[in-house]
């Protein structure tokens, strides 16, 4: 929209109520150790670096950045230009590509190297919505999850959502993530009438990717669904839209409509079957390259 009238929006509204209301949420989440998501992610950079360092025979750096927080996009670059690096192969942990998330990643960087006078050598990896790996890592997760607690009713797939404004310009979003849950039900051999996919954070009156998560629980609780199992493949680190929104709120809808039973299956977080994927694909786009001097 118009920059003046999101500036309105943003300052008037969004920062005057939503800080406050995240912060409470947070505190439902938050562990000893501090957020899940810096937590987890920073353990996913430890192993994948020990698996790198074992799997690749050149010296490899790996380090976190976010998008949006601490250590930032600028702080992770700067790290890597600290260590004499010339070679940067960008994996934002976003498996279905979008311009909301990792276009507007990709956008960071490019700003932060503006003000580079030896820029390096740049390579991004777009997507892995479909590849092999990610689909057999989260198959593996959901079956460890029903070998230890029993596999009972639908399994749902909740994304997380953008306005359809988006995906109608062009956004192939929606599209991959339909991909995916297309995949990942073959992959654990699930029929049609055993899944079913939705959107959830969705933020604002516009319309947002449909079906809406919340309505589904609902729907599914009223039409006599009376358990669910829930997971957020798009997810790389489980977080608040996972521990709070889909584990304790969504439940609360699904129960509260008449359901029964209600399972949140967790994200592949630093699990063995993430660090393995995120290595492969880390191997895979970068075969022949890293080798070469730099």
């Amino acid at each position: 929209m118009p920059r003046p009238i999101w500036w309105l929006i943003l300052h008037l509204v969004i920062l005057t109520t939503r800080p406050h209301k995240s912060a409470v949420l947070y505190t439902r989440v938050w562990t000893d150790e501090g957020s899940p998501l810096l937590v987890i992610s920073q353990r996913q950079i430890e192993k994948l670096q020990t698996r790198l360092t074992e799997s690749i025979a050149v010296p490899v750096k790996v380090v976190l950045a976010m998008r949006y927080g601490n250590p930032s996009i600028q702080q992770g670059l700067q790290q890597l230009r600290d260590a004499g690096i010339h070679k940067i192969l960008v994996l934002p942990m976003y498996p279905q590509y979008s311009a909301t998330t990792t276009a507007s990643t990709f956008d960071a960087i490019s700003t932060q190297l503006r003000s580079w006078r030896d820029v390096p050598e740049l390579r991004y990896i777009c997507r892995y919505y479909n590849e092999p790996t990610y689909i057999q890592a989260i198959a593996e997760q959901v079956c460890e999850y029903w070998a230890e607690h029993g596999k009972h009713g639908l399994l749902l797939m909740s994304f997380h959502g953008i306005p359809q404004k988006y995906v109608d310009a062009g956004d192939p979003y929606y599209a991959e993530c339909q991909k995916t849950g297309q995949m990942l039900a073959r992959a654990l051999d699930l029929g049609e009438d055993q899944w079913r996919m939705s959107f959830q954070s969705r933020l604002g009156a516009q319309v947002w990717l449909t079906p809406y998560t919340n309505h589904t629980l609902r729907e599914l609780a009223k039409t006599g669904t009376r358990s669910v199992q829930v997971l957020c493949p798009g997810f790389s680190v489980d977080c608040l839209e996972t521990l709070d929104e889909i584990a304790v709120e969504n439940r609360d809808v699904f129960l509260e409509a008449g359901g029964e039973r209600y399972d949140y299956i967790p994200c592949l977080n630093d699990s063995d079957q993430q660090i393995d994927m995120m290595s492969a694909l880390v191997q895979k786009h970068s075969q022949g390259w890293m080798e070469s001097p730099g």
